[in-house]
């Protein structure tokens, strides 16, 4: 063994303190660090937009049918089709139940939304775009437009048109004056000045709206339907939800499609 120094147990001490001194150091560094990582809130994930905010499928504009008149009330009499239209207020849910009847019967329906009903159901743009229908413009309030002030009569359908817009990223492809099958030579110029090219009016009025029984309104149109008419009927009664199936059962026997406006003048 050799032999220690003086110096020697003084230098042990020396590199003894300096070992703790690395201890501590390493400690302290260990718990700023820990302290530091529990000041530092982990990121949020950022949140997704709401799926409510993006349209299923943006909606069809307007079309221009060349040859067709400012104001269209049937198409063409030569193919074995028809179009169902469906003025859009009243309880949503019976507009669902109609929707669901229709698709039930592979039909398709163009649906004439009034602005403030979508405003308190905006689901329902999406609803109908979903099930491959038509989203059309029947104005903001549902007043009596034909008797309106040219600025009054252009706030029902630009506002119509805005709020459809919001909901679907087009003003949808159709407008229908309120409270009249036709649009006056006025409402008619407003329409096409807020980029709609054609007046949808109708040939059959099923009168459902006057609650006369599932089975009056299946007679009232059946008795008047033929290739190529548009058929006014309206969301927010029972008789149309009980009338539809026996309606849509009438249309096949006769082989008529029940198609969507554009599609049957397209």
């Amino acid at each position: 063994m050799g032999r220690v120094t003086k110096a020697e147990p003084l230098r042990r001490r020396s590199a003894l303190r300096v070992g703790a001194g690395l201890t501590a150091g390493l400690t302290a560094a260990l718990a700023t660090g820990c302290a530091s990582a529990e000041r530092t809130p982990t990121p949020a994930p950022t949140a997704s937009p709401a799926r409510s905010a993006r349209p299923a499928r943006a909606a069809p504009g307007p079309h221009r049918f060349p040859g067709q008149p400012a104001q269209i009330d049937h198409g063409p009499r030569t193919a074995p089709r028809v179009a169902l239209t469906f003025h859009g207020q009243g309880d949503p849910a019976i507009a669902y139940a109609l929707l669901k009847e229709a698709e039930r019967a592979h039909a398709h329906v163009t649906v004439l939304a009034v602005g403030t009903w979508l405003d308190e159901h905006p689901a329902v743009a999406r609803r109908v775009l979903d099930g491959g229908h038509d989203l059309g413009n029947h104005t903001l309030h549902h007043r009596d437009i034909n008797a309106m002030s040219e600025a009054e009569a252009s706030a029902e359908i630009t506002g119509c048109a805005q709020r459809i817009r919001r909901l679907t990223g087009s003003i949808g492809t159709w407008f229908r004056p309120s409270r009249a099958q036709s649009a006056s030579p006025l409402v008619a110029r407003l329409a096409q000045r807020a980029g709609y090219p054609h007046v949808l009016s109708y040939d059959v009025d099923s009168l459902d709206f006057t609650s006369p029984g599932a089975s009056a309104v299946v007679d009232t149109v059946a008795s008047a339907v033929r290739p190529g008419s548009v058929v006014s009927l309206h969301f927010g009664y029972q008789d149309t939800v009980a009338a539809l199936p026996a309606l849509l059962d009438h249309l096949d026997r006769r082989g008529l499609s029940a198609v969507t406006c554009t599609e049957l003048l397209s």
